[in-house]
């Protein structure tokens, strides 16, 4: 064994070894590189999701804003007497009519509806009759809390309240038709006492005029 042999083995392995170190560091390199592009892949991806979740929240944004607008036009342009209420739920004037036909005298129903109003008390508005068809449903307010305007007739109204059947004596029906401003004669003929469409409301929304 010469030395030149052995200082032969050593600078070989010495360069296996440099080569060896050289491509790990290469493999090493591409793999921080490809992390790096996937990093900035998901930071662009992120940015993005950024953006799309602001300008959908913008659109929610104005769709919810342009609702309320719409809302506070509504009610802005509709009365409210009484308790404040809406037209969900609202039977059309045809429903209340079978709606009364099935009451009897003593029943008494929970019910809103929607109907024109024929006449409102030219005294203090404290009553309207609102269209049934060939009848009218006499409507008077919870303990005379609110009035309406006694300029309403032929508006559509929607009434709130309670539903029942009474029979109005004469003298009351006397009453009714003197604050509705009905001649001496035409008081004077009513002798009789009358079934009546009956509805005590605890709340009046006269909607906008489309």
């Amino acid at each position: 064994d010469s030395p030149n042999k052995y200082l032969f083995y050593i600078s070989k392995n010495s360069q296996n070894f440099r080569y060896k170190k050289c491509k790990d560091f290469i493999i090493l390199h591409c793999i921080i590189l490809l992390l790096i592009s996937k990093i900035f892949e998901m930071k662009n991806l992120f940015y993005m999701l950024a953006i799309a979740l602001f300008v959908g929240s913008c659109n929610d944004s104005k769709k919810n804003e342009t609702a309320s607008a719409e809302k506070t036009v509504q009610e802005a342009t509709s009365q409210y007497f009484g308790n404040k209420i809406d037209d969900i739920g609202t039977l059309s004037s045809m429903e209340i009519q079978e709606t009364y036909k099935s009451l009897k005298p003593g029943d008494s129903v929970a019910v809103k509806f929607k109907s024109e109003v024929n006449s409102v008390c030219q005294s203090k508005g404290c009553w309207m009759r609102m269209d049934m068809g060939e009848e009218e449903a006499m409507v008077k307010f919870k303990d005379y809390g609110f009035f309406m305007p006694k300029d309403i007739a032929g508006r559509e109204v929607i009434v709130d309240g309670f539903a029942f059947i009474e029979e109005v004596s004469v003298e009351d029906q006397r009453h009714f038709a003197e604050d509705a401003g009905k001649s001496l004669d035409e008081i004077a003929a009513i002798t009789e006492p009358k079934r009546t469409l009956s509805f005590t409301s605890s709340g009046v929304l006269i909607p906008e005029i489309q």
